[in-house]
């Protein structure tokens, strides 16, 4: 059926399965200084997605929870409670322990880098940064997830069960809460058992892009597998100078 407009022109009706396009991502930025939080809602929004701005460590903490972002640029430096424990709270709840964090700084030393690894942030740049350098880690984020949301296997390894449908892992009937990063890298370990993998490849394959900065990221989110997991203590061998593989189960 067609219907008619002033002109007599014929339309056909609107169809009932046309979709609807999907809403855009949501990004929190917690960020203290107004400058930053609006160059970078200016270039994010340029490129589709949905911004939101705070510039409190301990309100945005409050209001995460209620309103779960798809992703978080989180400032170091922060009132009210710096960017550090915030991530490090949110790692510690179920809620937002999934949620995607890309750590900002002025602080330019190695070991800042590394504690913020440490406590589950998935990404960092140090200030002063590319805002197009941003977006584009935010989108390689985004595209990893993407690749990760089809995948129903279950993998098992000795008493370990990773089930990437659930996004859930157990260990001897134990549940294990691992972040984000933790639970890819361990999944690239369980579908290639055996294999050596590169810090590189698990770099590209985990984190999503052509990381541009130190291996020591991987060492340090293995590290956190084996206190979680202490099975993979000696089951995740180090390849000197190459990566690392996971041993066959006998």
């Amino acid at each position: 059926m067609k219907r008619t407009n002033q002109r007599g022109e014929g339309r056909p009706d609107p169809q009932p399965d046309d979709r609807k396009m999907a809403a855009p991502k949501n990004i929190l930025v917690v960020e203290d200084d107004r400058d930053i939080a609006r160059l970078l809602t200016h270039f994010l929004e340029r490129e589709g997605f949905s911004t939101g701005c705070v510039g409190d460590g301990r309100v945005a903490l409050t209001r995460i929870p209620s309103a779960i972002p798809d992703l978080i640029i989180l400032d170091l430096m922060l009132p009210g409670m710096d960017g550090l424990e915030v991530c490090r709270r949110l790692r510690r709840d179920e809620k937002t322990l999934a949620i995607p964090i890309i750590m900002l700084t002025a602080k330019g030393e190695e070991t800042d880098k590394v504690v913020g690894l440490e406590i589950g942030a998935d990404d960092y740049l140090t200030k002063p940064f590319s805002p197009k350098e941003l977006v584009a880690r935010v989108k390689a984020i985004f595209r990893r997830l993407e690749r990760n949301e089809p995948s129903l296997a279950v993998h098992r390894y000795g008493a370990i069960v990773l089930d990437s449908a659930k996004h859930e892992v157990t260990d001897a009937g134990h549940d294990v809460t691992l972040t984000a990063k933790e639970f890819a890298l361990l999944e690239a370990f369980l579908s290639r058992t055996g294999r050596v993998l590169t810090r590189e490849f698990l770099l590209s394959s985990v984190w999503g892009y052509d990381y541009v900065g130190t291996t020591r990221t991987v060492d340090v989110h293995i590290r956190h597998l084996r206190e979680k997991i202490p099975s993979l203590t000696e089951a995740i061998v180090t390849v000197k100078s190459i990566g690392y593989k996971l041993r066959e189960v006998l």
